[in-house]
């Protein structure tokens, strides 16, 4: 299984792409699904089991995101 995180700029997603590389967390950029109608087009998945670092990752940076 996989978790979404979405952006409501690319730059958010940008920076959070290199936020997750930085950690050494496994997460790939891509187009956002439909159902997440945000404005960038871009989300960044990652598995269940790196979710939570990433999340918490994402937060510290005071980056702003939704999941799916």
């Amino acid at each position: 299984m996989s978790r979404t995180f979405i952006f409501e700029t690319s730059h958010l997603a940008l920076w959070a792409e290199d936020v997750a590389r930085e950690r050494g967390i496994h997460a790939q950029l891509g187009p956002a699904p439909s159902a997440a109608e945000d404005k960038c087009g871009l989300a960044l998945r990652t598995g269940d089991a790196d979710a939570t670092a990433l999340e918490a990752a994402l937060r510290a940076e005071g980056i702003e995101f939704r999941t799916l």
